[in-house]
């Protein structure tokens, strides 16, 4: 038990505020990225709806994956840059458990997908004569379907586990956004186990997805390395190099942020913006610069434009 028992309606959200000297030169910083982001998003489920060709799992994957990612995006990002002009960063509790909410769900979503993306690149290079019929348009979204639904469903569990009780001042959650270890710290009860618990959860789906994703990479490189040309090879390392790179990126700031010791020490705020910023910003960017097809929609719907101008 905590010996100030001020029950809390409201939390303030330190962010970088500690940091004033370089709070407008962050606002820019991100306010640039996130506006890169939403395009690349944007652009590629706009692509991917309007150019029939690309109605294929694949696409429909990274469709579903841009489309989660600019959800999860628009939970934390906007706040952030209001607060890094605002004076007031005050945040209701129920505000703050809504947002832990589809944050925590949207980035659960985005991790599942992407593990269902390499499930698709395994499917194709390990078994390309059944792949028409194993992954059809209509199992691509039940895939999409059901990893929104499992996203969700641990996301309300953590949250609920957090916001069950009451909460003890000071209401200070040092952090940009309400971050489920900054804001468990401030529980009343048993904050320790309830913190251990809901990392617990995090870590295991992180692990659990991404240790997923490696034993598919393992029979995709089994497979691909006994394909007797070299051209086939390249072929078919190229299907699976931009997803194979946004999974390094993203689990690897994933795991700096969740795996980080309690005694370690570092800034929060600090090691959560890779994660929360610039993964969102490469994927995009990744998948639409080391995609033929994506740039080639991207031409032939310019052209039309071009066209339709004169």
């Amino acid at each position: 038990m905590k010996i100030n028992q001020t029950i809390l309606k409201e939390f303030i959200l330190v962010g970088f505020s500690v940091y004033p000297q370089v709070q407008t030169f962050l606002f820019v910083v991100f306010f640039g990225l996130y506006l890169l982001t939403l395009t690349g998003n944007l652009a590629i489920m706009g692509l991917t709806w309007v150019d029939r060709s690309l109605h294929t799992p694949m696409y429909l994957f990274l469709s579903a994956l841009s489309f989660s990612e600019t959800c999860y995006t628009l939970t934390i990002i906007p706040r952030m840059l209001t607060d890094l002009l605002a004076k007031n960063r005050s945040i209701s509790v129920i505000g703050c458990s809504l947002q832990m909410y589809f944050f925590l769900a949207l980035g659960g979503t985005h991790t599942i997908i992407l593990t269902v993306m390499g499930y698709d690149r395994f499917l194709a290079i390990c078994n390309p004569l059944r792949y028409p019929l194993l992954m059809t348009n209509m199992v691509c979204g039940q895939l999409v379907a059901s990893a929104w639904a499992v996203g969700f469903f641990i996301s309300v569990t953590e949250t609920a586990l957090i916001f069950r009780g009451s909460f003890c001042s000071p209401n200070l959650v040092k952090h940009f956004f309400c971050h489920m270890r900054a804001v468990v710290r401030l529980s009343c009860l048993h904050s320790d186990l309830t913190e251990f618990t809901v990392t617990l959860i995090s870590v295991s789906g992180l692990m659990g997805t991404f240790l997923l994703i490696v034993l598919t990479y393992v029979f995709i490189l089994s497979t691909v390395l006994r394909i007797p040309s070299a051209e086939g090879k390249q072929k078919a390392f190229s299907t699976c190099a931009s997803h194979l790179t946004v999974v390094i990126v993203h689990f690897g700031f994933a795991s700096i942020v969740y795996l980080k010791p309690e005694a370690s020490g570092g800034d929060d705020t600090l090691i959560a913006v890779p994660y929360t910023v610039i993964t969102p910003f490469l994927s995009p960017l990744i998948f639409s610069l080391r995609n033929k097809d994506m740039k080639g929609a991207f031409r032939k719907v310019l052209g039309k434009t071009i066209l339709l101008n004169k």
